[in-house]
C-alpha cells in the first residue's frame, strides 16, 4: 500500500489515516480516515470500478504575488505541502485516480468539513466549502453527499471500494460552542 495503515476494530478493516495536506487513492478494499475542523475532505470514487480516494485541504488556493494562483509552477506538484491547498489537492487526487484507472465521467463526490471551529471574522471553512463545491461543479463531478459547516469538528471514514462514507460529529472544543 506504500503508506502506514492500521487495523480499525470498529469497522473491522484496514484503514489509512490522512492529515491536512495529504491525499490517498486506492483500488484496494481499505478505509481512509481523517479528522476535520475548518479543513475540507473531498472523497471521490469511480462508481463502476471501486477506485476512490480522499484529500484533506486547509485553504482553497495558494496566494501568489498577483493574487490567487492555481496549482501551477508556484505550487510544485512534487511538493508534499502542495496538497494543503484545494486547487492542488483536487488536481493531485484526480490525477492519482486516473492513474489507477478511474474515469472522470464516472466519478461521484462526497464532501465534508468546513466547520467554523474558531471565533474569527474570516470563515475559513466556508471558503473551503465554497471552493470544493465550485471546483466539482466546474469539472462536472456530481456531489452526492455532504456534511459541511456549522461549528463542529468531524471524523470521516471513507470506503473507496463502495463509496460509503461515515461522519461522526465531535463535540465543539470551545466554551459556548456545542
Amino acid at each position: 500500500m506504500g503508506r502506514s495503515s492500521y487495523y480499525d476494530p470498529e469497522f473491522e478493516t484496514v484503514a489509512v489515516k490522512i492529515v491536512a495536506g495529504e491525499f490517498f487513492a486506492t483500488g484496494e478494499d481499505v478505509a481512509i480516515s481523517t479528522l476535520l475542523g475548518s479543513c475540507v475532505a473531498v472523497c471521490l470514487y469511480d462508481i463502476e470500478l471501486g477506485i476512490g480516494g480522499m484529500n484533506h485541504f486547509m485553504l482553497p488556493e495558494l496566494a501568489g504575488e498577483g493574487g490567487t494562483e492555481f496549482c501551477s509552477g508556484a505550487c510544485d506538484l512534487n511538493s508534499k505541502s502542495c496538497a494543503r491547498y484545494g486547487s492542488c489537492a483536487m488536481r493531485r487526487l484526480l490525477q492519482q485516480l486516473e492513474l489507477l484507472g478511474a474515469n472522470r465521467k464516472r466519478l461521484a463526490a462526497k464532501i465534508f468539513g468546513a466547520g467554523r471551529v474558531m471565533d474569527s471574522s474570516t470563515d475559513i471553512g466556508g471558503h473551503n466549502a465554497a471552493f470544493a463545491v465550485d471546483y466539482l461543479k466546474k469539472h462536472g463531478i456530481p456531489i452526492i453527499a455532504s456534511d459541511l459547516g456549522e461549528c463542529c469538528p468531524r471524523k470521516v471514514m471513507f470506503f473507496p471500494k463502495t463509496g460509503r462514507a461515515l461522519v461522526k460529529r465531535m463535540r465543539a472544543l470551545r466554551a459556548g460552542r456545542h
